[in-house]
């Protein structure tokens, strides 16, 4: 019997509420030295997200790893800014002092708005996961934020999703019409994978 979004995203989010602090950190640090193999080819536009509550690369400290080596390896950075149900918006990451709290316990740019369709000139967007199947298909926390966004990507724009080492499943997991697949999953440990495999 094929599990329900719910039925998925239970134990993935209790597994995630379960990693220790110390495992956080260093799922992080793998993540920021990672990164140039996650950037290469994708030009000097990047869209990036904070990641928060056990997502991999939020760390207590509230610091910035992934994002900061982002702009150290010279890329601009794009951050999503949530706007009720429309596509994400998307505002450039300045550093940590310049983002202020969202919806949902998000943080946020608070620099000048660029709109959604910015993305169509990103290179990469790194999206948000609880998981991803070998499809590439991608469970999110069920806001549809990214599911409304994904679609204005450029043909060229490789989608990647930013899940824990243990959150690329077999599945299926459940798709609907207007679900996007993703090119790629990033892990801490594994690094990039591309899909569908």
């Amino acid at each position: 019997m094929t599990r329900t979004k719910a039925e998925w995203r239970r134990p993935l989010l209790e597994a995630r509420r379960g990693r220790s602090d110390e495992a956080r950190r260093a799922d992080a640090a793998a993540l920021a030295a990672g990164l140039p193999a996650v950037l290469d080819g994708a030009g000097d536009l990047v869209c990036l997200f904070v990641a928060v509550r056990g997502e991999p690369g939020a760390i207590p400290d509230g610091e910035l790893p992934v994002l900061d080596a982002a702009r150290a390896l010279g890329r601009r950075v794009l951050l999503p800014v949530t706007v009720g149900e429309a596509p994400l918006d998307w505002a450039s990451y300045e550093g940590p002092d310049a983002l202020g709290p969202g919806p949902r316990g998000l943080l946020e740019p608070l620099g000048p708005r660029l709109g959604p369709s910015v993305v169509a000139d990103a290179g990469l967007i790194v999206v948000p996961a609880l998981a991803v199947d070998h499809r590439g298909v991608r469970l999110g926390r069920g806001g549809g934020h990214y599911d409304r966004t994904l679609p204005l990507a450029g043909a060229a724009t490789r989608l990647v999703a930013l899940v824990g080492d243990d959150e690329l499943v077999e599945g299926p997991l459940p798709a609907e019409p207007h679900d996007v697949a993703v090119h790629a999953v990033w892990r801490p440990r594994a690094g990039v994978t591309p899909l569908p495999l």
